[in-house]
């Protein structure tokens, strides 16, 4: 008992500093960086900052993939991805895939060249800024379904 208990503990602090994370930069890094630097610098300017964000939202985001992996098969929850009453289980898993995806196979073999090498830096920042609104928003809605659903709430 005391190991899902660490599980679920540790789940919880990696989804609030992975998708906390991922708040800060889109509200608030990204509108910052738009109102203070030339456009054409804009993703130099977020670079230098995601650089130090990157490794720490990687951990975060193995430990919420570990832990909500060990949950589900110590409680043995594996029934509930075939009923969509727990439609956000299913959302959990889809948000951290895309998220390990970006961050462990999008970003090193593909991205980081892509940034790099950019023709128009101002268009790739504001693509980058809109899609991480998406993702938070995503985000958002699958951590208030998943708490609304795991304290009982039917949909």
């Amino acid at each position: 008992m005391a190991d899902f208990i660490i599980a679920r503990a540790a789940h919880i602090l990696a989804v609030l500093m992975w998708i906390g994370g991922v708040g800060f930069v889109t509200l608030v890094l990204f509108p910052s960086i738009r109102r203070s630097t030339r456009k054409e610098e804009r993703l130099a300017a977020f670079h230098k900052f995601e650089g130090r964000f990157a490794p720490q939202a990687a951990v975060w985001v193995l430990l919420a993939g570990a832990s909500g992996l060990w949950m589900t098969w110590r409680a043995d929850l594996w029934s509930r991805f075939g009923d969509l009453q727990y439609w956000w289980m299913h959302a959990m898993v889809v948000i951290w895939l895309v998220f390990a995806a970006m961050l462990f196979v999008i970003e090193p073999l593909f991205l980081h060249r892509r940034l790099r090498t950019s023709r128009d830096p101002a268009h790739l920042f504001e693509r980058m800024e809109r899609l991480h609104r998406i993702l938070l928003a995503l985000s958002l809605i699958t951590v208030l379904g998943a708490v609304a659903g795991s304290h009982g709430w039917v949909w």
